[in-house]
């Protein structure tokens, strides 16, 4: 007597029919059908899936089965238990934009307006090009494991809303028009206290400065600083690519120093005689390793014997899992340390919101940069961040989000392990990233450039080194789903092997 399995069941709900499902893998397939439909708009955000109980009997599977398929769309951030109001779609998986006809690359720049697409071969060049990054995010792509992207899917929608609501209920006539150019004395307020709390960082408000990200922080302080005669900031080797473009940009040279697993060699900077250096202490870009302590204590000791100024980037340090946190250096060294954060990596790139609090010799010079900058940054965001800052919202939001990308790092550790067993994982402990780096033979950008080709983004660890070194690949897990991770890493082993 066959088994109720085989009998043909279906429901009208999206015309599934779990006889199309393949033997053990009811949930798996419900998981991909209902994500395809989110994909495809049959499904809307803010639409209410059926009851697990009810799609159940109408597919005549076990509820198990509804429950685990809806589970996982909660944990990849595409829908959300809603208590009695049932399960809702909150996010729509992220589809990669149309081709668009090849430009041309000059060394000019790209044309206003251009839209920027490539070869993968084009894309992934030994040299990149200043528009590096924009190609990047343009390239075509099923599955993106870029770094730097936090799970924008769960940006909190409905507490920003609230808050400006609220902003806009309470905010004068004369909130609209030109304001301070250090930012609005609310979010410099929140700030300081967020700092206080979360890093060990004794500020006053008079002492941050807001700006439109940690990008217009260095260029800023490059334009500063080269009006004081510093031509050169040390930078950690390896180290960021768009960090390194932007203080070059400004006329800086950017001499490396290496990174070993203690952090930058504290040795070799003092050999380079850089007046200033760049560092990104509490979980070093693209390593991952954190400055050991006897590493910062060198580091200090350079900085009070040569008069030498520390760029403390810190731009993902609220982002660990397996360790405790680890104080900012400007929290022991407020005197030779300028220190830079934002929201990119709490909220969303999009805001376009940071601060630095810098040594009190550069604070009257960075205001005056600003001022004749941009006239200070838009007042309207920044009262809403401190209001969700002040409510404590920013800190619930933290504390939701670091689970899920807990989920999503282990994902890609296992993913890692069953499909590019041959490579060294770095950084696991905190951020929103991994490095992984194979034995030599080959050039990491030919092996992004053909995982491109077969729709999967990732940065060669190339990019982000002076000095030649070990092939590998950045892997960003926070902005991907569970299932994009493990499928991802799969096409990246199937391309290496």
């Amino acid at each position: 007597m066959p088994s109720d399995r085989s009998i043909p069941s279906g429901s009208d709900f999206l015309q599934l029919n779990a006889a199309d499902a393949p033997a053990g893998g009811l949930s798996d397939w419900l998981a991909r059908r209902l994500r395809l439909a989110i994909a495809d708009g049959r499904l809307a955000v803010g639409d209410r899936l059926p009851a697990t109980r009810t799609l159940a009997e109408e597919l005549r599977v076990s509820r198990g089965v509804v429950t685990e398929a809806y589970q996982r769309l909660i944990e990849d951030g595409h829908a959300a238990g809603r208590g009695r109001a049932g399960t809702v779609v909150v996010a729509a998986p992220v589809a990669a934009p149309a081709p668009a006809p090849a430009r041309t690359r000059t060394a000019a720049g790209p044309p206003p307006g251009a839209v920027f697409t490539a070869e993968p071969g084009a894309v992934f060049t030994a040299e990149p090009g200043a528009d590096v990054f924009d190609v990047v995010r343009a390239a075509p792509a099923r599955i993106d494991l870029g770094p730097g992207t936090p799970d924008l899917a769960s940006f909190p929608r409905t507490a920003w809303l609230r808050a400006e609501r609220r902003v806009l209920g309470t905010l004068a006539a004369t909130g609209l028009g030109y304001g301070d150019p250090r930012g609005t004395p609310e979010l410099r307020r929140a700030v300081a206290r967020w700092l206080a709390r979360n890093r060990g960082i004794a500020a006053g408000p008079d002492e941050v400065l807001i700006v439109n990200g940690t990008a217009q922080t260095l260029g800023l302080l490059a334009q500063v600083l080269r009006g004081r005669g510093v031509s050169e900031v040390a930078v950690e080797d390896p180290g960021s690519l768009g960090a390194r473009q932007h203080l070059r940009y400004w006329g800086l040279r950017t001499p490396p120093v290496p990174v070993d697993a203690d952090g930058i060699r504290v040795t070799e900077l003092r050999d380079r005689g850089a007046p200033a250096v760049m560092v990104t202490p509490a979980h070093q870009f693209p390593t991952g390793v954190v400055l050991g302590g006897g590493r910062r204590r060198e580091l200090m000791r350079w900085a009070t014997d040569t008069g030498g100024l520390i760029v403390e980037d810190d731009y993902d340090a609220e982002h660990r899992y397996d360790r405790p946190p680890v104080p900012a250096l400007r929290a022991m060294l407020p005197e030779h340390v300028c220190y830079a954060g934002s929201v990119s990596k709490l909220l969303a790139p999009t805001l376009r919101t940071g601060w630095v609090v810098a040594p009190p010799e550069l604070h009257g010079a960075l205001v005056d940069a600003k001022r004749f900058t941009d006239l200070g940054s838009a007042a309207l965001p920044q009262l809403v961040l401190a209001e969700l800052m002040e409510t404590g919202e920013l800190e619930r939001r933290l504390r939701q989000v670091r689970r899920r990308h807990r989920a999503r790092r282990d994902a890609m550790i296992r993913a890692v392990d069953t499909h590019l067993p041959g490579a060294a994982v770095q950084g696991a402990a905190a951020g929103l990233h991994l490095t992984v780096t194979f034995d030599a033979g080959f050039a990491d950008t030919d092996l992004a450039a053909a995982a491109l080709a077969q729709g999967v983004k990732a940065h060669p660890l190339s990019w982000h080194c002076q000095r030649p070194g070990r092939p590998g690949l950045v892997l960003g897990y926070a902005a991907s789903t569970v299932t994009e991770i493990e499928e991802g890493v799969a096409v990246i082993g199937k391309v290496l092997a």
